[in-house]
């Protein structure tokens, strides 16, 4: 599933990164920091690598 918006993307992106070890998970903070806790690897993937071009920056559900 493609991030719905800019920042959806830019979360799973230091998510990514924390669950990789790249970055401290002590350094997550908000959706960024459930992302880590309750997505796997693959899915951080996905979500990480859709383009920014084009995506409100953020969505209201």
């Amino acid at each position: 599933m493609p991030a719905k918006s800019a920042a959806q993307q830019k979360a799973a992106g230091a998510a990514l990164s924390a669950k990789r070890g790249e970055t401290p998970k002590s350094k997550l903070k908000g959706a960024s920091k459930s992302m880590a806790a309750s997505m796997t690897e693959p899915q951080l993937e996905e979500l990480a690598a859709t383009k920014r071009k084009g995506k409100p920056d953020h969505v209201q559900d």
